[in-house]
């Protein structure tokens, strides 16, 4: 979450009379996060987020991440509702921008994770997954394989000036994952995309929500634990923790167990995942809005996780036995 767009108090005011949902008392950005901007709202009748939607969200896709919310919410998973307007309806404008009102979800992000939290996020994400099986809507995943090449050519010429030789080895790396490796027949269905720590939130070791699906899409459930395992699994000098991995994916077997071909695929997976968002932050990082209110986060670190994941030869090296059992 972040804020790019500014919302005067008259305008939120006069916002919100669209709603059942009291009068304004107070409201402030919140900076966390790189892709929308959000506010936390305090009214006469609680609390709630607007998020104004930004850079990469299609408007056309909202109406799947606002179904999916209500979809999940409705199986179970703890995750915000949309709010709906006094005419029915969830999406709206606000400041030139889409705009939605959702549910305000109790419990705080683990700024440290430890292998309690991860179990708890495994258990979750399989939980998401067994839930988003009948999900009607469809939206592909534009920043799978065939989405990083244009990133990677909108950041190329000013790589190195993040990191020398970086546009080389990132060339290399999309030359080896889109060169027919990328697997094409695992199980597919309902994929956050980005469950990262801020995106999840805990009421002390209890998971109690899940937040963000801004970059929910279809696509390969085991690409979803790959991307948990480059999110939750390393340390903040980059190694990588066999002993949450292993949390993690334990948990989550015992809710959605992984394929042969699933655990097989895990490290290309993974790969996958870093060089996504080594390419998004790197944009990010090469385009901040000028007076944003948000902190781009840094590339190097998927730089650093994605020569870990070049180095790894089974699932065993997270800690995952084939037969599914964790060392």
């Amino acid at each position: 979450m972040a804020v790019y767009t500014d919302v005067a108090a008259d305008e939120l005011a006069d916002f919100l009379r669209q709603y059942d949902l009291g009068e304004l008392l107070s409201y402030k950005g919140i900076a966390e996060g790189v892709e929308n901007s959000n506010f936390l709202l305090h009214t006469t009748q609680g609390s709630f987020i607007l998020t104004l939607y930004e850079k990469r969200v299609a408007k056309k896709d909202l109406p799947y991440f606002l179904a999916l919310m209500t979809h999940l919410a409705e199986h179970g998973v703890s995750c915000p509702l949309p709010v709906k307007a006094k005419d029915g309806e969830a999406l709206r404008e606000l400041s030139g921008r889409p705009a939605a009102i959702i549910t305000f979800l109790e419990g705080v992000w683990p700024r440290k994770p430890n292998a309690t939290h991860c179990a708890g996020v495994g258990e979750g994400l399989a939980r998401m997954h067994l839930a988003g099986a009948n999900f009607a809507i469809k939206r592909a995943n534009a920043l799978s394989v065939a989405g990083w090449r244009p990133l990677f050519d909108a950041a190329a010429h000013r790589a190195d000036e993040v990191q020398p030789g970086l546009r080389a080895f990132l060339a290399a790396e999309l030359d080896h994952l889109s060169g027919g490796l990328w697997p094409s027949n695992l199980p597919e269905g309902v994929i956050h995309a980005d469950l990262f720590n801020d995106n999840v939130f805990f009421l002390g070791d209890k998971l109690s929500g899940i937040i963000d699906f801004t970059f929910a899409c279809n696509d390969m459930l085991a690409y979803d634990v790959a991307i948990c395992l480059n999110a939750w699994c390393f340390e903040p000098d980059h190694s990588f923790n066999v002993t949450k991995a292993r949390a993690f994916l334990n948990a989550y077997g015992r809710v959605r167990k992984l394929s042969e071909a699933e655990e097989a695929a895990l490290p290309l997976l993974a790969r996958g995942a870093a060089i996504r968002f080594l390419l998004t932050r790197l944009v990010d990082w090469l385009n901040v809005p000028p007076g944003a209110l948000v902190k781009p986060k840094d590339p190097l670190e998927y730089f650093r996780k994605l020569r870990f994941h070049q180095s790894v030869s089974s699932a065993r090296d997270y800690g995952l036995l084939p037969s599914g059992l964790v060392a």
